[in-house]
């Protein structure tokens, strides 16, 4: 992997993390207006990296479309990657 594309990889799972903590904490908290926001925002952020991603390197899961042949198979796994 390049230098990169372990960026938008960190990148992305970061994101991931927050989406799903700010999720969690709206289940409680559904009239906040400002996390709600925050949510929406790194949803966004996080479906522009992906495209970026995906576009660059394949699929960054296999429910998505990919070409012959399967690039997710030539890059690490994710207990393989050094971050």
């Amino acid at each position: 992997m390049h230098e990169y594309q372990y960026k938008l990889l960190r990148d992305i799972m970061a994101l991931d993390f927050t989406i799903l903590e700010l999720a969690l904490y709206l289940d409680t908290h559904p009239r906040d207006k400002k996390a709600l926001k925050d949510h929406n925002e790194y949803v966004r952020e996080r479906k522009k990296l992906k495209e970026i991603y995906e576009e660059k390197y394949g699929p960054l899961t296999l429910a998505e479309t990919s070409e012959y042949p399967w690039r997710y198979i030539a890059d690490p796994w994710p207990w393989e990657i050094k971050y």
